[in-house]
């Protein structure tokens, strides 16, 4: 719909600017703007016609670069919002050859040259300042190359990491690294750095300037925790090896060997493992020796990797009273008064009877969230196994019948 109504505007203003010059050709008017007198000089206008023709040509000018426009983004098969965006500066552009135009008929062109003198130095100068700034910020990176198109950098007061895809007059392309992973690994989303914010950021470059045939190392380090019965030496031998075979040209390269450096903690002894990397090969690296000593690790009976203790209060009762119903197990609603309970309201010591009615309480608020463990009798009656306070707090509720799941007769009661 926009291409017709902008081809439509194209060749209503086409033919509005071809007519009114014809007439302004053949001299054909109808007036004249009124004249400026300014410092007693007469300055006349331009005549009406021709300042039409003039503002009509723009707009048809506007029209036929949109439809350029349009065309060579669907040409490229680009998004509608880029014919948005290069239209309003088109836009833009067209209303300030209007707004010229008509300051130039009127004789008040001198006026603006002389507003623009005292003003508009100033605002140029300001609005110019991040511009000039990225362009200066551009000429020292290619005069020092503090880093080259590949390098990998990294901007910490960004928090931001990435390989540089182009340096730019104003603007610095990098293909971000990290940010939606947790890795140090190029994810395909470019960003643009404004060549003026690298005056005031520390910029870290992984890959300082080599020569043409050698890559940038720097030392990286795998952990390990090994328990205190491990053999230390068989450990290391582990780890070491792991390293020589994974990073055996960098180390024929480099001319630097893997090394270890540990330290205890509370539940073994960390054993780093130090070996030099590649900036932009690090994760496959890191991953490649990690997979290799897990491997090592569990065919070595020698050593054995440290996991730390949780306590568990739970693990110190008897498994009964935490005890939840298997999936096999069939929960029951069993009448109260088929279940054997010698108790009976005001029966127990006041502490014991507080604490029922505490239960029944939290039962009332929430439900009955763990039903009770019976076992059956011969007499067709039960005997609790799990959930006396439980079967006293329902009792107390006024319950007539209480889930519960059952055990083979002479299991071990619980309390």
């Amino acid at each position: 719909m926009s291409v017709k109504r902008n081809a439509v505007l194209l060749v209503v203003f086409g033919m509005l600017t071809a007519g009114l010059i014809e007439l302004q050709r053949r001299n054909v008017s109808f007036g004249f703007l009124p004249s400026v007198v300014e410092k007693g000089a007469e300055i006349h206008g331009w005549p009406v016609l021709l300042l039409l023709a003039v503002v009509f040509g723009i707009v048809a000018a506007n029209q036929l670069i949109m439809l350029l426009i349009g065309a060579q983004v669907t040409l490229r098969r680009g998004a509608p919002g880029e014919v948005r965006m290069l239209g309003g500066l088109v836009r833009f552009a067209a209303a300030l050859a209007i707004g010229l135009a008509i300051l130039v008929s009127v004789g008040r062109i001198g006026v603006l040259g002389a507003g623009f003198a005292l003003f508009g130095g100033m605002l140029l100068g300001w609005s110019l300042q991040a511009p000039v700034s990225g362009m200066a910020a551009w000429a020292l990176i290619n005069i020092k190359r503090p880093f080259r198109v590949g390098d990998r950098i990294m901007l910490p007061s960004l928090g931001m990491n990435g390989d540089v895809i182009d340096i730019g007059l104003m603007y610095t392309s990098l293909n971000q690294v990290g940010g939606t992973i947790g890795s140090e690994e190029a994810i395909g989303r470019h960003i643009l750095i404004p060549n003026a914010m690298l005056f005031t950021q520390v910029v870290i470059n992984y890959t300082p300037e080599m020569g043409a045939d050698e890559q940038a190392h720097f030392l990286d380090e795998v952990i390990v925790r090994i328990t205190f019965n491990s053999d230390w030496e068989a450990a290391e031998q582990i780890l070491l090896n792991a390293a020589r075979d994974v990073t055996g040209r960098i180390i024929a390269e480099t001319g630097q060997q893997p090394y270890i450096r540990s330290d205890f903690y509370d539940y073994g002894v960390y054993m780093r493992l130090r070996y030099m990397t590649l900036a932009t090969d690090r994760p496959r690296i890191t991953h490649e020796l990690t997979r290799r000593i897990f491997r090592d690790f569990q065919r070595d009976l020698r050593v054995d990797l440290a996991i730390p203790y949780v306590y568990s209060y739970r693990h110190t009762l008897s498994a009964e009273r935490f005890r939840y119903p298997d999936k096999d197990e069939q929960v029951q609603e069993i009448a109260v008064v088929e279940i054997d309970d010698a108790w009976v309201p005001g029966s127990l010591p006041p502490h014991e009877e507080e604490a029922i009615a505490d239960l029944a309480h939290h039962i009332e608020a929430v439900g009955l969230l763990q039903p009770l463990v019976l076992e059956p009798l011969p007499n067709g009656r039960y005997r609790v196994l799990a959930g006396v306070n439980r079967l006293r707090a329902c009792k107390h509720l006024g319950w007539t019948r209480v889930p519960a799941t059952m055990r083979p007769p002479g299991a071990p009661p619980a309390r």
